[in-house]
């Protein structure tokens, strides 16, 4: 597969350089092969153009099965915690890597229905955790600062961050993941996700500000406030923010060359590495099913970096965070699951892998008309 690194050249650059767009050739291959199959056209909905669009991906029809599945959950702290967002203490963080090295969250039991492999990843937990040959330690920094005061993180510290994300999915996918799904863990995040939502596509943080894992409206004032507070005090302009005397001008969303100073001023160490997990998916042609709203954060970060990592990637549902809606409309994801989950972990993503699946699943093994005999409706 291609994305190996160029001597001299950096893992992110390199992984940029062999990021290709969805085949415009195959994508009509495929879609003409799915009206030749004994059905109905249009007859399977939003499957058929998963189908079509791991296709594209891959460039090649049918496309790869999907399987056997990867999920990664990245674990990181967040310096915003302090400023009261989240009623869950911060060592939450730290007791579900225990849980989900245990086997024992939600994400663990999707995971084993889904046969997928679960890896955890500690990229920027605020706190050292016991040895186990399970953890792949990757920590950046012990959480990061308070991204309402000002960066979250250095650049350098996100292109580390980023670049932790591209050697997981390359490994996972070395020791034969064809498919690959985000996961995440990091009280607050969920803040760090509306400020991200809100620099990448220009929405208000009031309409992309959600509950998170569940909070009063008095929080939920607090935590909108601090999102705009957070974009003000990093200098990232948003399209209708305005901060009380300060008549922010409206503007366009932010542009790629501004990606990684972005997510560095107002991302989490896990939103980076998802983003980084992505683009080597992405370069590797292997398709990633995005989780919720953090995932959804992660991948404008990404598709800012490269729009063609948007092509690989498969929107495995929608959150009732408000946020996510508005990431997936950005980056024209259409969710194959809407429970409305919050959860987070890669609940979501395991949910939809057996979907995506099953659509790839079509492709393959479905007859044509004519292989089958079967009269075809008039045109």
């Amino acid at each position: 597969m291609p994305a190996d690194t160029e001597p001299g050249q950096s893992p992110l650059s390199g992984v940029l350089a062999a990021i290709r767009p969805a085949d415009p050739a195959v994508l009509a291959d495929a879609r003409a092969h799915q009206d030749r199959l004994t059905k109905p056209r249009g007859s399977l909905g939003a499957l058929e153009d998963v189908a079509v669009r791991l296709a594209g991906a891959a460039g090649v029809t049918p496309p790869p099965m999907p399987e056997p599945a990867a999920l990664a959950i990245f674990a990181a702290d967040h310096g915003v915690h302090a400023q009261g967002v989240s009623p869950w203490p911060q060592e939450v963080t730290v007791q579900m890597v225990a849980n989900f090295l245990a086997g024992g969250a939600v994400a663990n039991a999707f995971a084993a229905q889904a046969g997928a492999t679960v890896t955890v990843v500690d990229v920027g937990v605020a706190a050292d955790l016991p040895d186990d040959p399970r953890l792949v330690r990757r920590k950046v920094a012990y959480g990061t600062a308070d991204l309402s005061q000002g960066p979250a993180m250095t650049v350098d510290q996100a292109v580390q961050a980023l670049e932790t994300g591209i050697a997981v999915a390359r490994d996972l996918v070395a020791r034969g993941a064809r498919c690959l799904i985000t996961g995440d863990m990091g009280i607050a995040n969920t803040t760090a996700s509306a400020a991200l939502i809100s620099a990448f596509t220009g929405r208000d943080p009031a309409d992309v500000t959600g509950r998170g894992t569940g909070i009063t409206d008095e929080t939920h004032a607090l935590k909108v406030r601090t999102v705009r507070q957070a974009l003000h005090a990093n200098a990232v302009p948003v399209a209708g923010a305005r901060l009380p005397g300060e008549g922010m001008e409206a503007v366009e969303p932010v542009e790629a060359v501004e990606a990684l100073r972005v997510l560095a001023a107002v991302g989490g160490f896990e939103h980076a590495a998802i983003a980084g997990f992505i683009l080597g998916g992405a370069a590797l042609r292997v398709p990633v099913i995005l989780d919720g709203v953090i995932a959804g954060a992660a991948a404008l970060a990404a598709a800012a970096l490269d729009p063609a990592a948007t092509d690989h990637c498969v929107a495995g549902h929608r959150s009732a965070e408000p946020g996510h809606s508005a990431a997936l409309d950005h980056l024209g994801l259409r969710p194959l699951v809407d429970l409305e989950l919050r959860l987070g972990e890669g609940t979501g993503g395991l949910l939809a892998h057996p979907l995506v699946c099953a659509a790839v699943r079509v492709m393959h093994d479905v007859a044509t008309f004519d292989a089958a005999g079967v009269t075809e409706k008039p045109v």
